[in-house]
C-alpha cells in the first residue's frame, strides 16, 4: 500500500493540526502541496478528489479524507498511541469542546477565503480586516481561557497533549500573526509553549514545512 499522502498548505490551520497529529502518531507520509494563494484548490483535479476543495485531506489506508478532524479522529482510531483524547467520556466532551471552540467558532471566521470575500466582495480595507480578524479571535480566546483554566495541566487538559492542544497551536500561530495580544490568556499560552516543545509539534510548523522560493 503506497504511503500517506497529505495535501497541505504550509499556512493552513486545518492542515496544520493534521501535520501535528501524524507527527505525534508517528505516521511517516509524502505532501503534496495546494497552493492557495493561486487558487490551486479550485482547479478541477483537485476538485475531482475533493469537491469541497479544501485542505487538508490525507489519502490513507486507500482512504481519501477530509475535514481536520474527522481526520485526526481516523488517526486516533486507527493509531491508538499515544492517545489524543482521555478515557472518561466526561473529559472525552470536555477535550472535544475546546477542540469544537477553536475548530468550529473561530477558524472559520478568519480563514483565508472569508478574509479575501471581505476585501473583494464587500470592498473592506487591511485595516477593517484585521478589526475583523481580531475581534472574533479575542472573543473565542476568551471563552477558551475561562473553560480551560480550571482542569489545565501542563497543556489545556491534563499533562499530555490532546486534540485541543493540536487546534490551539495552529490558532495561536495565526494570532501572532495578525499582532493579536495573547497576554489576557495565559492559560493558553502555557499550553501553546508547551506542545511547542515538543518535537511533533515544532516539526509541523509552518516555517518548517514552507514550500521553498
Amino acid at each position: 500500500m503506497p504511503r500517506p499522502l497529505l495535501h497541505d498548505y504550509f499556512r493552513s490551520s486545518a492542515a496544520y493540526r493534521v501535520r501535528i497529529a501524524l507527527r505525534l502518531k508517528g505516521v511517516e507520509h509524502d505532501s503534496a502541496g495546494v497552493d492557495l494563494r493561486s487558487g490551486a484548490q479550485r482547479g478541477e483535479e483537485y476538485r475531482a478528489l475533493n469537491p469541497q476543495g479544501f485542505v487538508p485531506m490525507l489519502e490513507i489506508d486507500g482512504q481519501r479524507l477530509t475535514q481536520s478532524l474527522a481526520i485526526i479522529a481516523y488517526l486516533d482510531a486507527t493509531r491508538p498511541d499515544p492517545p489524543l483524547l482521555p478515557q472518561d467520556p466526561a473529559d472525552q466532551a470536555h477535550v472535544r469542546a475546546m477542540a469544537l471552540a477553536i475548530a468550529c467558532d473561530i477558524h472559520p471566521l478568519n480563514n483565508l477565503r472569508v478574509l479575501r470575500y471581505l476585501e473583494h466582495e464587500l470592498g473592506h480595507d487591511e485595516a477593517t480586516r484585521n478589526r475583523w480578524y481580531a475581534h472574533w479571535i479575542a472573543e473565542g480566546l476568551s471563552a477558551l481561557e475561562q473553560t480551560a483554566a480550571p482542569r489545565a495541566g501542563r497543556f489545556l487538559f491534563g499533562d499530555a497533549p490532546t486534540i485541543a492542544d493540536i487546534c490551539l497551536v495552529p490558532q495561536l500561530y495565526n494570532a501572532r500573526r495578525f499582532d493579536v495580544p495573547l497576554d489576557p490568556y495565559p492559560t493558553l499560552v502555557r499550553a501553546d509553549a508547551q506542545a511547542n516543545g515538543l518535537e511533533a509539534f515544532a516539526a509541523a510548523h509552518p516555517d518548517r514545512v514552507a514550500p521553498q522560493t
